[in-house]
């Protein structure tokens, strides 16, 4: 007697489990977590007070995580400072005196919101002694420089100022007086002393 043999048909296969997706959405929010956190405390208390003890601390990730995507706190910090964006739009007003006006404004405004201006001094003070953190310093100084030339250019072509003038003492002319009040007398960055110095800036050339 035959025994009767039920043919299977070809095995389904079933879908393999894809990990990679969450474990990558899991790596971003941890470093996203551990940058802001340190953001945070360069903000607080300067590079001086940051340490990878607080930064795990505050943020909940690891220390050996964080260690696996910075191996020193210097890594750390240049990824944080990085970060920071100094970068300004270029006005377009039809005037020189309206250019430097508005990128003025913008800037003082910045100096007492963003998160930069109260991290810079630290950034400033260690960049003296550390090659890497010179070149974010570089970075964030070029960031509020680069608008100011292009700006001087067209007002050059435009025959508004002379081209014998130097766009980097004009620079230095504008920026300046902010950042002594910023950082120094402490002063009003207000509109009133904005509008002093693009007329002592303008009366240079």
């Amino acid at each position: 007697m035959s025994k009767n043999v039920v043919s299977k048909g070809p095995r389904q296969q079933q879908p393999a489990r894809t990990t990679g997706s969450t474990g990558d959405d899991r790596v971003r929010r941890s470093k996203a977590a551990v940058l802001r956190v340190t953001s945070e405390l360069l903000t607080e208390s300067g590079l001086g007070g940051l340490s990878v003890d607080e930064v795990s601390r505050r943020s909940g990730v690891a220390k050996t995580t964080i260690y696996r995507h910075w191996p020193t706190r210097s890594d750390l910090v240049l990824e944080a400072c990085s970060q920071m964006s100094t970068t300004h739009e270029v006005p377009d007003t039809g005037s020189f005196e309206g250019d430097i006006t508005a990128l003025l404004t913008s800037i003082a405004k910045l100096l007492t919101t963003a998160r930069w201006s109260s991290v810079l001094p630290s950034i400033v003070d260690a960049a003296e002694r550390d090659s890497d953190l010179a070149k974010i310093h570089s970075r964030i100084q070029m960031g509020h420089a680069t608008p100011f030339h292009e700006v001087i250019a067209r007002a050059v072509r435009r025959g508004e100022i002379p081209k014998t003038a130097d766009p980097k003492a004009m620079i230095a002319t504008l920026l300046g007086p902010l950042f002594y009040r910023r950082w120094f007398s402490r002063e009003p960055l207000d509109d009133k002393f904005v509008k002093r110095i693009i007329r002592n800036a303008i009366a240079q050339p």
